[in-house]
């Protein structure tokens, strides 16, 4: 798979970008169909105990949102520059066919409210239909190895040990996503957050393969998933007139697992890493930066309910958003304030493939103390007035 003739060899920001506005706009115009079927099928968050809404609210938003991917992805197949992301890789309808049945099982969760195996089935069923598309991990660079040199060395998996790492990593990501969506927002500013850091990252490893078509398809993935979250986002910033439920968070997780699987599952590693050690880490840096918040939370909510003899999967009040509401926070507020943290550490991670590793480290560790002290100020006034 080699680069594009010299007339296409070019970074096609623009078309991405109208892919991605393509998406935001579809999606946001199917929003107000897919909030009058929800009601009228009964697919509605009735307030419980652990919710923070007051009122009764349409869910489904990811049937919308699911509907933008797919007028992004149509508009890229009709672009002559972006048609090589389909021409020459299956990676595009790798996450059209995965997506749809993820989101249509998120539907019937949105609906009948599933049980938890049953939807772990479908995960497991989505992400194995990327590994029969092809997109899957082939190989992945670690820091150790290759004897004195110090330049670390290439694990090169096998056809089953790449599905099964594929599929693991996609059902994590699906339920990182599928856990932090409790606040007006909040996963749909993430994913907007992780798939443009993402995006960038493609770009950028286009431009250093010099338009190999090969880094075509993760771009366009990530940038039909950020378009559907900003289109989404107008409808579900507080307050809240739709929730995008189980069909959108788990889509969001799902096309993330895609994305940063077809970027660096399959990346050029020796056209790509660099003598310096963070260069050499970026690929699996990015993975791991554009998904820490919810990863995080994902992995504190296990611990704890594992230590309590719970499910994983069952729920409580004692997410990274519900703590900041207990400290005083307004919902708002305290989703901004994971904007923030997420955008720090993916933007953080993006630029470290890119410029002076020094810089970008004094400037991570600035947004990373300033995200503290604003995440701590209701603590520091309550300490005052005591």
């Amino acid at each position: 798979m080699g680069p594009l003739p010299d007339t296409l060899n070019v970074l096609p920001v623009r078309e991405y970008l109208l892919v991605a506005l393509t998406a935001a706009v579809v999606t946001f115009l199917l929003v107000g169909l897919v909030r009058l079927l929800a009601f009228r099928i009964g697919a509605v968050a009735y307030p419980r105990q652990r919710d923070v809404h007051v009122e009764p609210t349409p869910r489904m938003g990811g049937l919308a949102m699911y509907g933008g991917v797919l007028g992004g992805m149509l508009l890229a197949h009709q672009l002559p520059v972006l048609r090589a992301a389909f021409d020459f890789s299956d990676d595009p309808w790798a996450v059209i066919v995965g997506g749809g049945v993820i989101v249509l099982v998120g539907v019937l969760d949105d609906r009948f409210e599933l049980d938890s195996l049953t939807k772990l089935a479908g995960q497991v069923t989505s992400a194995g239909l990327l590994v029969l598309f092809g997109l899957q991990w082939l190989v992945f660079w670690v820091p150790w190895g290759d004897g004195d040199k110090g330049n670390g060395s290439l694990l090169v998996l096998d056809q089953n040990q790449g599905a099964l790492f594929t599929v693991l990593l996609a059902v994590t990501m699906v339920n990182a996503m599928n856990f932090v969506d409790g606040l007006d927002g909040l996963a749909a500013g993430i994913g907007l957050i992780a798939a443009v850091a993402t995006c960038a990252f493609c770009i950028g490893v286009l431009a250093r393969n010099g338009g190999d078509v090969g880094s075509y398809p993760p771009a366009l993935i990530a940038a039909t998933l950020a378009g559907a979250c900003l289109g989404f986002l107008p409808h579900n910033f507080n307050p809240a007139r739709i929730f995008m439920g189980d069909s959108g968070s788990m889509l969001i997780g799902l096309m993330l697992a895609a994305a940063v699987t077809s970027a660096s599952g399959k990346l050029n590693y020796p056209s790509f890493v660099t003598t310096d050690l963070l260069g050499l880490l970026s690929p699996l840096l990015v993975v791991a930066a554009v998904l820490f918040v919810p990863m995080l939370d994902l992995l504190m909510a296990v611990v704890r309910r594992t230590r309590r003899g719970e499910s994983p999967f069952s729920a409580d009040k004692m997410h990274l958003h519900h703590r900041l509401l207990e400290i005083g926070h307004s919902q708002r507020r305290a989703v901004l304030l994971i904007y923030l943290w997420a955008g720090v550490l993916a933007f953080g991670a993006v630029s470290l493939t890119v410029f002076d590793a020094a810089v970008v480290g004094w400037c991570l560790a600035i947004g990373l103390l300033l995200a503290l002290v604003v995440s701590a100020i209701p603590r520091f006034r309550e300490v005052r007035r005591n």
